[in-house]
């Protein structure tokens, strides 16, 4: 069951799943935002990606040598190209995501983002042929969604490639390096998302509106 909530100046979706099927809750709830996420028009999306950029810059401080993970932003995703051009001018060693082995392994690392890249089987670019980084090597990683919520809890596209290359911090609860942090527009905020037992909760999300710091519920 999905429903709506007024809260100041945009609404907030809730999810209760069904007791037959969390899976297909998440999946009516990804199609919501969605369709919300789309209706951005090229001027908005323009202006918050800048938003979002400023913010990064002000809020972690990017620095030389920090190795940062980021990714090649789809057109109905946040354009992730400012935070990109931020990292690469402070001097940060910028990885990007790649898919590796078979595809039902779904298994991903990062890679030293250069002038060689090629389209992986979802017509995404990524880094070819430079050596791969676990995420355990990495200072920060910026994370795509498509919907989060205040605890820290995000709705991915349902592939499971980020939640399996970040696995290891769910059950680190002090030294929470790297940092991850989840890059959207304030619109794909729910109320709360129901968490499956795969989820690797984000520490903080940037959207065009300000910082959000994750609480764990």
């Amino acid at each position: 069951m999905l429903w709506f909530e007024s809260n100041g100046s945009h609404r907030h979706r809730r999810v209760t799943p069904p007791e037959s099927s969390l899976e297909h809750a998440r999946t009516s709830l990804r199609a919501s935002i969605r369709r919300l996420r789309r209706s951005v028009s090229p001027a908005e999306r323009a202006r918050a990606a800048r938003s979002v950029a400023t913010i990064a810059d002000h809020e972690l401080r990017l620095h030389r040598g920090t190795r940062v993970a980021l990714y090649a932003s789809m057109p109905e995703e946040l354009d992730t190209t400012e935070v990109i051009g931020l990292a690469l001018r402070r001097g940060c060693r910028v990885y990007l995501p790649r898919i590796h082995g078979h595809r039902l392994a779904r298994a991903m690392h990062f890679a030293e983002s250069g002038e060689r890249q090629r389209f992986n089987r979802f017509g995404i670019p990524e880094p070819h042929g430079a050596q791969g980084l676990s995420a355990r090597s990495l200072d920060i990683v910026f994370v795509p969604l498509v919907g989060f919520d205040r605890h820290g809890a995000r709705l991915g596209m349902g592939g499971g490639y980020y939640d399996r290359a970040l696995a290891f911090r769910r059950t680190r609860t002090v030294w929470r390096v790297p940092l991850l942090v989840g890059l959207g527009y304030a619109l794909q905020e729910v109320e709360r998302i129901a968490p499956a037992a795969h989820d690797v909760p984000l520490d903080l999300v940037i959207t065009e509106r300000g910082v959000i710091h994750c609480t764990r519920s």
